[in-house]
């Protein structure tokens, strides 16, 4: 009888230890599977924050260099505008230094014969800039017409009004000098940058 409690101690053991080590290999299956399953959930989230992060500092980049440009620009467009101011200052310096000249004389005098060939037999009204007025004597004689002062200056030049027509005749060196500065722009390397 010990005998065989014995071999049934020894069955039941054996077989004990064959249940034991099918449960231990199929946990150990099931975690390997769990193992390789969070790995792989885990590369996929770091690749995921990885490419977030690259979108996020692409943006960054993006936003840093449109900032930049901007700023770019807008020093280039100041720069621009100071630059145009100087320009149109010694503009105006080189035309008070031409009012002083015979060819400023011939200049208003050309201008006087365009506003009569305008007019033909209409009553034309002749205006000089009060910093011209010594040279509306001369300027009345050559040309045989009555020229005023104006009572506003337009910085040289010669305006004329034609009543019975309702025109004006614009040749002041302010009104061009206005209509220039608004069309000017910078040539740089062959492009016109405004």
């Amino acid at each position: 009888m010990e005998k065989k409690l014995q071999q049934f101690l020894d069955i039941c053991m054996e077989d004990a230890r064959n249940r034991s080590s099918n449960i231990f290999h199929e946990y150990s299956s099931a975690l390997k599977k769990d193992l390789e399953k969070h790995k792989t959930d885990a590369r996929r989230q770091a690749a995921m924050q990885i490419q977030n992060e690259e979108e996020k500092i692409r943006r960054e980049l993006n936003k840093e260099l449109a900032i930049g440009q901007i700023n770019s620009k807008r020093t280039i467009s100041l720069r621009h505008d100071e630059l145009k101011e100087k320009i149109f200052i010694e503009v105006k310096d080189l035309l008070e230094q031409f009012m002083e000249t015979p060819q400023y004389l011939a200049l208003l005098n050309s201008y006087i014969e365009g506003a009569k060939a305008i007019a033909g037999e209409d009553e034309v009204i002749f205006y000089l800039d009060p910093a011209d007025s010594e040279k509306i004597h001369s300027l009345s004689f050559q040309n045989q017409v009555g020229i005023r002062v104006s009572q506003y200056s337009f910085g040289g030049g010669l305006r004329a009004v034609i009543p019975s027509r309702n025109i004006l005749i614009d040749h002041s060196f302010d009104t061009r000098l206005h209509e220039e500065r608004q069309a000017f722009l910078f040539q740089i390397g062959g492009k016109s940058n405004g």
